[in-house]
C-alpha cells in the first residue's frame, strides 16, 4: 500500500473512532500511533510517542494556554460578567431586544479576558437568562443569543484556539491576537443587527425594558467596564507594543485579574480554590488533544498526504479564491460533528500548506478558520455551546434553542463572507503593530 494510501485508510479509521463518540485526543493518538507504527516499526512508533509526549507536555510556549485559562477562570468567580451584563444592559434595555443584544455586548467583553466559549456561555446564562425571563423574552431568541454570543471566547482575543494556531504554524500569536479584533466586533456588530431585524419584524419577541437616566447610564458604564477595559489594556496593548511576551502577558493578566479581584473583596477563598480546579482541568484536556493532533500529524507528515493535497489543489484549474470557499465548506461541514479545537489541529496540517502554496497570508488564513471553526459550537448535532445553554435551562426544548440558532447562523455566513472578500478586516491590525 502507498504511503497516501494509508493516509487516507488512517483519516477514515479517525472519523470511525469520532462517530462513535471517542474522545478526539485518544483518537487521534491511537490512529496516530497506530499509523506510524505500520509506516515504519514498533521502536519508530513508540519513540515518536514517548518524544512528542515528552516535548509537548515540557514546552515552554504551551505555558500560556493555563494563563490565560486562569485570567478567565478569576474573572468569572470574581463577578466580572454580571457586571458587564448590567452596564450594557442600562444603554440597551430600553430598546426591541435591548437585553439580548446587552447579552451579545456583555459577552464580546467578558470573551476579551476569559478566551472559552463554554465559559462565556455559561456565565451569562445565569447573569442574563433570568433578567429575560422576567420581561417575557421569546425562550428561542433568549437561549439563542446567548450560545451565540459565547462562540466570541473562540475569536476575540486572548483565544485558546489562535494560540494553538499559532504555536502549530510558527505564527506570531500578537498578529493573530490583532487580527482577531477587528473580525470578532464585526461578530458583535452583525449579531446585534439580526436582534435589532428579528424585534422589529416581530416586537413580542423581545419587549422593552425600563428608561434608565443618561447619569445612571454613564456611571454603570464606568463601574461595570473599567476593570475590563484596564485588564484588556494592559494585557493585549503589552503584547501589541511589544513589552511581554505571550506567556508574560497571560502570566500579568492572571495576577492582575486576581489582585484586583482581591482588593475589592469579590474574590474569596472558594472562588480563588475553584479557578485553580477549573484551569486544571480545562488545561489537561486541551494538552491532552494537542498531544493526541500532534502524534497523528506526525503519522499523517510521513504518509505525506498534506504536500500530495497541495499539489492536486494547486494544479486545478480553479481561482485560489474558490478553492479557499471549498476549505470554509470542509470546516462549515467538519465543524458539525468536532469541536473547535480539535477540527483545527486535525486540519491545519493538511491545509495550512495549501493555503500558504496559494499564496494566502498565513495570519489570514487562521482567523477564516477560527472563524470558520466558530459556527461549529453552535451547529448540531455537537454544538457545544448549545448543550451548556440546555445545562443551564433545563426547561428550554433543545429544539427551541437551536432555533434561536438559525438567524445568529445567517449572520456568520455574511461575517464569513466579508472576511473572505476584505481580507483587511483581520490583516489592517497585524499590518500596523510593532510586534
Amino acid at each position: 500500500m502507498n504511503p497516501v494510501s494509508s493516509g487516507i485508510i488512517g483519516l477514515i479509521l479517525l472519523l470511525s473512532l469520532l462517530a462513535i463518540r471517542m474522545p478526539v485526543g485518544f483518537a487521534m493518538a491511537i490512529v496516530g500511533v497506530s499509523g506510524f507504527v505500520y509506516m515504519v516499526s514498533p521502536e519508530g512508533g513508540l519513540t515518536m510517542a514517548a518524544r512528542a509526549t515528552w516535548e509537548q507536555f515540557a514546552s515552554y510556549n504551551f505555558s500560556v494556554i493555563p494563563l490565560f485559562i486562569l485570567m478567565g477562570q478569576f474573572a468569572f468567580y470574581s463577578g466580572i460578567s454580571s457586571r458587564l451584563y448590567e452596564s450594557a444592559y442600562k444603554w440597551l434595555g430600553h430598546m426591541r431586544g435591548g437585553l439580548a443584544m446587552a447579552t451579545i455586548g456583555a459577552c464580546a467583553g467578558f470573551a476579551a479576558i476569559c478566551g472559552s466559549s463554554t465559559a462565556t456561555v455559561a456565565t451569562m446564562a445565569a447573569v442574563a437568562l433570568p433578567e429575560m425571563r422576567k420581561f417575557k423574552y421569546d425562550s428561542a431568541l433568549a437561549t439563542g443569543s446567548i450560545a451565540a454570543g459565547g462562540s466570541m471566547g473562540i475569536l476575540i482575543p486572548p483565544s485558546v484556539i489562535l494560540i494553538v494556531y499559532g504555536i502549530m504554524t510558527e505564527q506570531s500569536i500578537g498578529k493573530l491576537f490583532a487580527a482577531g479584533f477587528l473580525p470578532g466586533l464585526l461578530e458583535a456588530f452583525l449579531y446585534i443587527t439580526t436582534i435589532s431585524i428579528i424585534c422589529r419584524m416581530r416586537p413580542g419577541l423581545g419587549p422593552r425594558g425600563p428608561k434608565i437616566p443618561f447619569k445612571d447610564k454613564v456611571i454603570g458604564l464606568w463601574g461595570g467596564t473599567a476593570e475590563t477595559l484596564a485588564i484588556f489594556v494592559l494585557v493585549i496593548g503589552g503584547l501589541f507594543g511589544g513589552w511581554f511576551t505571550p506567556t508574560e502577558a497571560a502570566g500579568v493578566g492572571a495576577f492582575c485579574v486576581m489582585a484586583m479581584s482581591v482588593i475589592m473583596r469579590r474574590l474569596n477563598w472558594k472562588g480563588f480554590t475553584e479557578s485553580i480546579y477549573s484551569t486544571t482541568g480545562t488545561t489537561a484536556m486541551i494538552l491532552i488533544i494537542v498531544l493526541g493532533a500532534v502524534i497523528f500529524n506526525k503519522f499523517i507528515a510521513v504518509t505525506r498526504v498534506p504536500f500530495a493535497l497541495a499539489e492536486w489543489v494547486v494544479g486545478l484549474d480553479l481561482p485560489p479564491l474558490v478553492i479557499m470557499i471549498m476549505i470554509v465548506i470542509v470546516y462549515l461541514i467538519g465543524g458539525c460533528f468536532m469541536d473547535a479545537l480539535g477540527l483545527i489541529l486535525l486540519t491545519v496540517p493538511i491545509f495550512f500548506p495549501v493555503a500558504t502554496s496559494l499564496g494566502f497570508d498565513p495570519i489570514w488564513f487562521g482567523i477564516i478558520i477560527t472563524r470558520v471553526a466558530e459556527i461549529g459550537v453552535i451547529t448540531p448535532p455537537v454544538g457545544m455551546n448549545v448543550y451548556v445553554m440546555k445545562g443551564v435551562a433545563q426547561d428550554v426544548p433543545l429544539g427551541t434553542i437551536f432555533r434561536g440558532i438559525i438567524p445568529f447562523l445567517m449572520a456568520d455566513v455574511v461575517s464569513v463572507f466579508l472576511l473572505l472578500f476584505v481580507p483587511q478586516i483581520a490583516l489592517f491590525l497585524p499590518s500596523i503593530i510593532t510586534y
